[in-house]
């Protein structure tokens, strides 16, 4: 039996198999030594093929098309630093619970360590940010490596898509010559035409007596609150209102937690918290005696020193993935459970709560802060406070907000106030880093309606050659990049205060001139002026095909002193509030 062959039977096996487990989206980097399972892939009728030049987006661009899909994606390379360059959007899904199947070309055995070109060490390349690894089988076209083939590649189809999900790695040593035989039946087989094995997965629980267990803890309690964080779990929009309902606690909703819009109860959603919690005579006035948490930590750093003062309270932290998500140690209670089943399960156990005075003081402050939010909507400047809190009544409905992180996602935090629209937030919290947004975003605009990217200027310059994608494929996005040339979130933080070398190590103005690279990607550019064009412009441009960026000009010292002006006029307010009637 020739290597032609061999090589051909055993790739077309496991790509038939990917299609079995319902992969269809494949992001491929070209490359010689994967040249084999790129030419298969294409070859099948039911995959989606997209090509990305730099391994490094192609990564995120996967990662985007997985996180707004609920499925798994494929993404190959060839070997050497092709792989390495897949590392930090493997780290994002590990953290951000993504499933992607990683599939690396390397070199055979003996061309490993001996000086060989484009062949490093694959073996583990990514540590523990992988949930599985395996170093493949050569290719052979017996029955025994068929069939193991098939199994390896369900296997891992099926790791990647179990709670948590999160990325595997499948690295496939290949000899030359490379090109398979593409005359051949490919993919038709008769030993199980519809795939060789079906993994059933499930969702993690607990049993009844845990359940009224939980539920004598919390029927005791009349001071508490819920925190939701950035989660996906289907159904639990409805679950956790009903519950928070029944226990007339708050919600204290991270804008990814998708609750702060949508058409569902938001009567005890707080929105205004990131705000509040700098004031202590509000945390005093709001101190709970017990916490429930689902999903990923908050955003707001107010929020957790907040929750980190109360550690005496009970913490009961809910994970359906099975992980510790508890960076402060404060947990009482860590409860490994589908999150929306807790809720539904719970509301079963628990007693109806009659007092709604402390839930009525969370509401109280809340309405107050958001009262004084008109110094922020009345800004006659450009600002990045008021582009956020305007944000919702700009965007279209069913629209996708896909947020940068820095200042972007706590703007988002602190102004993205509750509303009706049907707007899913989507940002890259797992590692909470600024690379590959572009490109994460534009995977994510495959699987979503009307995508709106809104970024720093160091994130936008960070993945520029992202746009490659959208230009490739004509997709359609809308970014809005806020330019305050530089790190502004560096004006927030300790080291703001020794301006010897602060703007050289931190806030690193470009001074670019973003219109050059937009046209280069035949992208449309509109540099704001004032907030009337803004609100044109957003009309308009969601009507228009392709990449539109508008650039808005704002300035981090004035960003800085307008922040601290409000947090002071709402801080000044609350405390009148809480030393009055109501202390």
């Amino acid at each position: 039996m020739n290597h032609q062959e061999s090589l051909t039977a055993y790739i077309a096996a496991f790509v038939r198999e990917l299609v079995q487990t319902g992969i269809t989206d494949v992001v491929v980097s070209p490359g010689s030594r994967s040249t084999p399972m790129a030419m298969v892939m294409a070859e099948h009728p039911e995959i989606k093929l997209h090509v990305h030049v730099d391994e490094r987006s192609a990564a995120f661009f996967g990662l985007g098309i997985a996180k707004a899909s609920k499925r798994p994606v494929a993404i190959l390379c060839t070997s050497g630093t092709a792989a390495a360059n897949y590392f930090p959007a493997i780290v994002e899904a590990h953290y951000s619970r993504v499933p992607l199947i990683v599939l690396t070309a390397d070199r055979p055995h003996e061309l490993r360590e001996v000086g060989a070109p484009q062949a490093i060490d694959q073996i583990h390349l990514y540590g523990h940010h992988v949930k599985w690894f395996v170093e493949m089988a050569l290719p052979e076209k017996t029955d025994d490596i068929i069939r193991y083939a098939r199994t390896v590649c369900a296997r891992a189809v099926a790791i990647a898509s179990q709670t948590p999900s999160g990325p595997v790695h499948l690295n496939f040593p290949l000899r030359e010559p490379l090109v398979p035989n593409l005359d051949r039946n490919l993919f038709q087989t008769e030993e199980r035409p519809k795939g060789y094995v079906k993994v059933h997965n499930g969702d993690l629980t607990i049993n009844n007596t845990q359940f009224k267990e939980t539920a004598a803890k919390l029927n005791g309690k009349v001071k508490g609150i819920i925190v939701c964080g950035n989660i996906e779990t289907e159904g639990f929009v409805d679950a956790v209102t009903l519950l928070a309902s029944a226990l007339n606690f708050p919600i204290l909703a991270d804008p990814l937690s998708q609750l702060r819009s949508g058409k569902h109860n938001k009567e005890n959603i707080i929105d205004a918290y990131d705000t509040f919690l700098r004031n202590q005579d509000a945390k005093s006035f709001l101190k709970p005696d017990v916490v429930i948490r689902f999903g990923a930590m908050p955003v707001s750093k107010a929020l957790t020193i907040f929750l980190k003062e109360n550690h005496c309270a009970d913490h009961f932290v809910i994970d359906g993935g099975g992980g510790w998500r508890d960076p402060s140690s404060l947990s009482t209670d860590m409860i490994f459970c589908n999150e929306t089943i807790f809720c539904t399960t719970l509301l079963t156990y628990i007693e109806t709560k009659a007092s709604k005075s402390f839930l009525g003081n969370w509401k109280d402050i809340n309405k107050l802060t958001k009262e004084h939010m008109t110094t922020i909507r009345d800004s006659i400047e450009l600002s990045e406070s008021r582009l956020f809190y305007q944000l919702a009544d700009m965007l279209p409905e069913g629209a996708t907000l896909f947020v940068g992180n820095s200042m972007p996602i706590r703007d988002v935090d602190s102004f993205f106030l509750n509303n009706d629209r049907s707007i899913k937030v989507m940002a890259n919290r797992g590692a909470n880093g600024i690379d590959g947004t572009v490109s994460t975003a534009l995977g994510a605009s495959l699987y979503s309606t009307s995508l709106y990217l809104v970024l720093g200027d160091l994130t936008f310059f960070h993945d520029l050659n992202g746009l490659i994608a959208a230009k490739l494929y004509n997709i359609d996005i809308h970014i809005i990049v806020v330019n305050n040339n530089g790190g502004g979130i560096f004006s927030f933080l300790p080291q703001a205060e020794h301006e010897k070398n602060f703007e050289l190590l931190f806030g690193t103005p470009l001074n670019i001139e973003f219109e050059h690279a937009i046209r280069m990607f035949n992208g449309n550019f509109n540099k704001i002026k004032d907030w009337d064009q803004l609100g044109l412009n957003m009309k308009n441009s969601s009507e228009t095909t392709g990449i539109n960026v508008h650039e808005i000009l704002t300035n981090r010292d004035r960003n800085l002193a307008e922040h601290r002006e409000f947090w002071r006029l709402v801080s000044q307010e609350i405390s009148n509030f809480v030393k009055g009637d109501h202390k």
